[in-house]
């Protein structure tokens, strides 16, 4: 069995993950060009996750700190000052985590979400069929109804205001992570005079639907796994899953394709046990 060559490893990653020898990224745009290129980041690096991440291309591969004047937080300016500019996909998706999209890869998320090309009614056919908690419907009905709103609003047109804050949080990842709403903007409201504003994902980005439609699920679940590999460079099954949550089935049948077209090799790890996959260029 063909064995992880971990020196190759480090140097894509390095590469990938935006580390020394590679100049920390020092603006937006340096950003967006960062995103587009690995199609899929997270805003923040989460422990137990190998991930590219803004935060990583920008501070380095250390702990995020408290202090707010950290010069690596520059980061969340970047982030809220182009949650109205559309050049990403920013919301919480991947683990309900915050996720930044590239718009050429977004299809492909969307391909595989409970969407099915009527923003009016799917979500009530969600919640009707057990997908969706009443108040996630609650939350979308809401938008529906009013147009985007800062959280502060939201909470009260959707009649959520005595609800739990664990309540409310879970309702609104859950929208984000099927794709039918996200943060589009930050207003001065609430007590910190800082709240996200939200619209249904399929209003503010309504081509995104029809791109989608010509996306088979089996489509976009190897090109979702191509472009992880490509950032990753080696995983095992169960770090797929882990991510996407497709399932042991669904992952592995993702997984079957990529080694069949040569892509992906099933190796060995030197110095972990287990059955490892990696890019081929990454083998010996």
């Amino acid at each position: 069995m063909p064995i992880i060559d971990l020196k190759r490893l480090a140097t894509h990653r390095a590469r990938t993950f935006g580390l020394p020898p590679a100049k920390p990224l020092s603006s937006q745009s340096q950003a967006l060009t960062f995103v587009n290129k690995r199609g899929f980041v997270y805003f923040w690096p989460i422990k137990g996750v190998d991930l590219p991440s803004l935060w990583t291309a920008v501070a380095g591969d250390r702990p995020v700190p408290n202090e707010h004047d950290d010069p690596g937080h520059v980061t969340w300016r970047w982030k809220d000052d182009a949650l109205p500019k559309r050049i990403w996909y920013y919301a919480k998706i991947l683990r309900r985590k915050a996720t930044m999209i590239s718009l050429e890869t977004a299809p492909y998320f969307y391909a595989l979400s409970q969407n099915y090309g009527s923003p009016e009614e799917d979500h009530i056919i969600a919640y009707e069929e057990g997908r969706l908690t009443l108040a996630a419907k609650n939350i979308y009905d809401a938008l529906l109804r009013e147009g985007q709103l800062d959280s502060i609003s939201l909470r009260k047109a959707a009649r959520m205001t005595s609800a739990k804050e664990s309540e409310w949080n879970r309702a609104l990842e859950d929208l984000q992570m099927d794709f039918k709403i996200l943060p589009v903007g930050i207003a001065e409201a609430g007590a910190w005079k800082y709240a996200f504003v939200y619209q249904i994902t399929a209003r503010y980005y309504p081509d995104l639907p029809e791109k989608a439609r010509v996306i088979t699920e089996s489509q976009a679940r190897s090109k979702l796994l191509e472009l992880y590999f490509e950032s990753v460079g080696a995983a095992q099954a169960r770090d797929v899953n882990k991510l996407f949550g497709w399932g042991n089935e669904l992952s592995n049948r993702a997984i079957l394709k990529l080694v069949e077209s040569k892509k992906l090799k099933v190796a060995e790890h030197p110095k972990q046990k287990g059955e490892w996959l990696a890019l081929t260029e990454l083998c010996k």
